[in-house]
């Protein structure tokens, strides 16, 4: 009996399959890794051009990348808040989640989203649900390296 089960369990392994390979998108990895690198190439170049646009303004280089930082995670919070940056991650993939982007709109999109639950148990409380790790790892990750350096120096 239990060698009948499990030829009808292989069937339906089979089936399932089958019908999984159906059902899924076929994924072109060239097309997909170059448009990953072209939409995360031009996020970049957008960067480099504000960078020399506020040195243009006589900001000095340290406030300049500084202001570049806060014009990219606006932008991006921006993007998120009008239902944009997640259409241009559906199409770029992991070329939008360069990293200043890609971490201001995973802090922005769960806010948006919990909002109606409330300030403190919905927007509050989810708003880091995605970035609370990469923070908590990091700021880790960032002590123990500081401890290493400073013990090896």
């Amino acid at each position: 009996m239990t060698e009948e089960k499990s030829v009808f369990q292989k069937e339906k392994e089979k089936e399932y399959d089958k019908l999984v390979k159906e059902v899924s998108p076929n994924s072109n990895i060239v097309t997909n890794c170059l448009k990953a690198f072209f939409v995360g190439g031009t996020i970049c170049t957008l960067g480099e051009a504000l960078t020399n646009i506020y040195m243009g303004m006589n900001i000095s280089d340290e406030d300049s990348k500084v202001f570049t930082s806060i014009t990219l995670i606006f932008l991006s919070i921006l993007l998120t808040g009008l239902g944009y940056y997640s259409k241009l991650g559906r199409f770029a993939g992991g070329g939008s989640s360069i990293p200043i982007t890609g971490f201001a709109n995973s802090v922005a999109s769960p806010a948006i989203e919990f909002k109606k639950e409330g300030y403190v148990l919905g927007m509050g409380a989810k708003m880091f649900i995605v970035a609370g790790p990469v923070i908590v790892y990091g700021t880790v990750t960032s002590i123990i390296v500081g401890l290493i350096y400073y013990i090896l120096t």
